[in-house]
């Protein structure tokens, strides 16, 4: 379930379109773009709040492996490293409904920049 999800995810944040980002979610999930921050809640407000940080569909390139998986959540650590310069390590939590949608996302990302070894 992961992997396609994620290769769906990864769809989405290259075509940025609507159908493709409200397709990862169910109608009422939640999506944390920090793990403190107020969540975009319920489609609109998700496809909203993604289209106004979108990024260029070739601006970037994702690697991920899984952490863990069970039916019901996964955790995900990725990198992201952008032509612009920065480079983020990422971890996904993703809860899942039953028919593979997310009913919550959570993301947290470190720009690799700040950490100790390049301070």
């Amino acid at each position: 379930m992961t992997e396609r999800w994620v290769t769906a995810y990864l769809t989405a944040w290259s075509s940025n379109k609507a159908e493709d980002i409200s397709a990862l979610f169910t109608e009422d999930a939640s999506y944390f773009t920090e793990p403190y921050a107020d969540p975009w809640v319920g489609h609109q407000a998700i496809v909203d709040g993604w289209l106004e940080h979108a990024d260029g569909p070739e601006s970037y390139t994702f690697e991920w492996a899984p952490v863990v998986l069970t039916a019901e959540l996964s955790a995900v650590q990725g990198v992201t490293t952008y032509a612009a310069g920065p480079v983020y390590s990422n971890l996904w939590l993703i809860r899942f409904a039953p028919d593979g949608r997310a009913r919550e996302f959570t993301e947290w990302w470190m720009d690799q920049a700040h950490s100790p070894d390049t301070d």
